[in-house]
């Protein structure tokens, strides 16, 4: 569902894949091939939420403010409130991200990880624990995030197909 709030509504292109399931409210910015699964929430109310090009949100997630840059994978039930994450990262399942949160380019932050108020996790670091601590990213990690990017691109396409927006 699409809706417009406050004289702003969704901006999304028309080789993304939106969930009929999916909320999408305010200033919403979907890229070209993204997919938004079931129960997604965008929140574009206050600030806008761009969701960059090939970048998958997994069912159960809500995202408030968010910017997320392009070939970005957002797990199940991850919370991102006014943060941004960069091109050609992983978000892993049930994470929060919390206000000013910064992920730079090709980062993994962890399943249940907890990126605090303002903190920044370097590009090509692993985010883990709560609160989070990082360290580099092993190679067979960075294959792993381009692995899952591609796999969404291509089931997206499938739903796309399927009729299933």
């Amino acid at each position: 569902m699409q809706r417009d709030v406050m004289g702003e509504g969704p901006s999304v292109a028309d080789s993304a894949f939106v969930s009929e399931m999916a909320y999408l409210v305010g200033d919403v910015a979907v890229g070209s091939r993204a997919s938004l699964w079931p129960f997604v929430c965008l929140r574009g109310d206050r600030e806008g939420v761009v969701v960059g090009e090939e970048t998958n949100v997994q069912e159960f997630s809500m995202l408030h403010g968010a910017t997320l840059g392009d070939g970005v994978t957002v797990g199940h039930n991850v919370v991102i409130d006014y943060a941004t994450v960069e091109d050609g990262s992983l978000v892993g399942m049930s994470s929060t991200l919390q206000q000013d949160a910064h992920v730079e380019s090709g980062s993994i932050v962890a399943p249940g990880c907890v990126v605090t108020e303002g903190q920044t996790i370097p590009a090509g670091h692993v985010a883990y624990g709560v609160p989070a601590s990082t360290r580099p990213l092993e190679d067979a990690q960075q294959a792993e995030i381009e692995r899952v990017h591609e796999l969404y691109v291509e089931h997206a396409e499938t739903y796309k197909q399927a009729g299933l927006e």
